[in-house]
């Protein structure tokens, strides 16, 4: 058992169903999986900016339309945002300046999906991305097991691009039950060669249709031999869909977690996870 506290840190006002974050330079930026916007937070002044990720800039896009932007991650000055893959409009990847915020490309990843799909043989409906890590050389993409075979996957994806000349390893993994309910990834942020995953517990066996909330955990997986170090349940009522690193001591690491409250609803909750290291 790891001590922790969690805590709601403050709410940010425009933002409604928020799937990821990142922490950079004393900002937050924020996606959210029924929004056409990369949101900029100045923590300072509370400033928030919209940066458009596709033509259709609507904050609350129509289920069936939505591209369900579900990951973004960052690399050497920029920010990918990735569609969850759960239906076929939902297969974008946005890349954009982490400085200027503009959109240097936008790639279609059906084929990347397909094969993921394919060699994890997952139903159509079950494939369901919403974490993603690169650390230079390698992407690791986790699968929200939520589906009707419920797979928590974590595809490693190597090669030149991710349209292209590419190899997938995949790697299933068991997540521990919260109230009677498996737990399913719903972020990830690597850390000193260590992954930090979000999983959240909703009685659902859909990637399309949301369910109750069961709770959450957070969970450390070691890269080298891609076994799960521990998990530690954080909330019995919070559906945690984002996860940043905001500071590290040798004492505890503290992590900032965006809720997604699967209302239509403008608001959204940053909650701050302190976690002991033993």
């Amino acid at each position: 058992m790891h001590k922790f506290t969690l805590e709601i840190l403050f709410q940010i006002i425009g933002i409604g169903s928020a799937s990821g974050l990142i922490h950079k330079d004393n900002q937050l930026f924020v996606i959210g999986d029924n929004s056409g916007y990369l949101y900029e937070y100045q923590i300072t002044n509370n400033e928030l900016k919209r940066h458009p990720l596709s033509e259709n800039l609507s904050e609350n896009i129509p289920k069936k339309d939505k591209p369900d932007f579900e990951a973004i991650t960052e690399f050497d000055g920029k920010f990918y945002v990735f569609g969850s893959g759960s239906t076929e409009k939902r297969n974008k990847m946005v890349t954009l300046d982490a400085k200027s915020k503009e959109i240097i490309a936008t790639t279609d990843l059906s084929d990347l999906y397909l094969v993921m799909q394919t060699f994890a043989e997952l139903p159509q409906d079950d494939l369901n991305i919403e974490g993603a890590v690169y650390n230079g050389s390698e992407w690791f993409f986790f699968n929200r097991g939520n589906g009707a075979k419920g797979k928590n996957i974590i595809f490693t994806v190597q090669g030149k691009n991710l349209t292209e000349e590419f190899n997938i390893i995949s790697t299933e993994f068991e997540l521990p039950k919260i109230k009677g309910i498996r737990a399913s990834f719903t972020d990830a942020v690597l850390v000193n060669k260590k992954i930090y995953f979000l999983a959240t517990a909703e009685n659902t066996k859909s990637t399309y249709n949301d369910g109750e909330v069961m709770g959450s955990l957070i969970g450390r997986i070691d890269l080298e031999k891609m076994k799960i170090d521990f998990t530690q349940k954080i909330t019995d009522t919070l559906k945690l869909e984002g996860l940043t690193l905001f500071q590290e001591t040798d004492k505890e690491i503290v992590f900032l977690l965006c809720e997604d409250n699967d209302t239509s609803e403008l608001k959204t909750g940053i909650h701050k996870l302190v976690l002991k290291k033993k």
